[in-house]
């Protein structure tokens, strides 16, 4: 019978337990930063790797772009107590299971895009206003990051200026799918719709007019499909 219970080190186990209470009380993972100076390593690069070796073994993932891209897997936290509930047992009894309910331990750590720079990835770091953790069970797809959004035109199937749309990263689209398109120097959520004489971005508030996107167009790239949307005012 195979063990696939990760096994971390001494230095891996104290920076998952630091992730673990800095969402637990902000939110939000640590940044690297922090977790050098909470950790006394030398240098940001350290908490890079150690960080790296952690998403190997399976315990966190991370996400790029952004200075607090980490998030905590589900089933992680079951399998290190577990692992820890027996170390307790078997040792003086210093270590402590994580059997704690703790607010945002299997959620979702999700960066904040606000407005965009033109010709820059979405997730470059000036973009992240700030990290959220959700609950993975509000959308219907994993999201990769939210988005604010900027604007009415999509305002008769409720998604209205100052929300948050969780958007899966992808290139691809299926007609009357809700996505996140680049056109240009401007970031849009629009509903998609191909057509013989190229892409069509349609919106859902009759005071705007659909955006017609020539199929020689080298301005339009698909950013992502919109899996969620969250109220603003729940967050703040």
């Amino acid at each position: 019978m195979t063990n696939d219970k990760p096994k971390l080190t001494p230095r891996q186990q104290q920076i998952f337990e630091l992730i673990q209470r800095s969402i637990a009380r902000t939110g939000a993972p640590p940044t690297r930063a922090e977790i050098a100076a909470e950790l006394g390593f030398r240098s940001v690069n350290a908490a890079e790797e150690h960080l790296q070796a952690l998403a190997r073994k399976g315990v966190i993932e991370l996400v790029g772009g952004t200075s607090r891209g980490i998030r905590l897997k589900a089933g992680t936290l079951r399998t290190v107590n577990e692992s820890r509930r027996k170390n307790t047992d078997s040792d003086s009894g210093t270590g402590l299971p994580f059997n704690l309910a703790l607010p945002g331990l299997e959620q979702l750590v999700l960066p904040l895009v606000g407005r965009v720079a033109a010709g820059s990835p979405i997730l470059a770091q000036e973009h992240v206003e700030q990290s959220y953790a959700v609950e993975p069970s509000l959308f219907a797809r994993r999201p990769d990051y939210l988005l604010r959004v900027r604007g009415m035109s999509m305002k008769d199937i409720g998604i209205l200026d100052g929300d948050l749309l969780a958007v899966a990263r992808t290139r691809e689209a299926r007609n009357g799918q809700i996505v996140v398109a680049r056109l240009g120097d401007e970031v849009t959520v629009k509903r998609f719709q191909r057509t013989a004489q190229g892409i069509e971005l349609l919106p859902e508030n009759a005071d705007f007019q659909p955006i017609v996107v020539p199929p020689d167009s080298t301005d339009f790239e698909l950013e992502g499909l919109a899996v969620g949307l969250i109220r603003n005012q729940v967050l703040n």
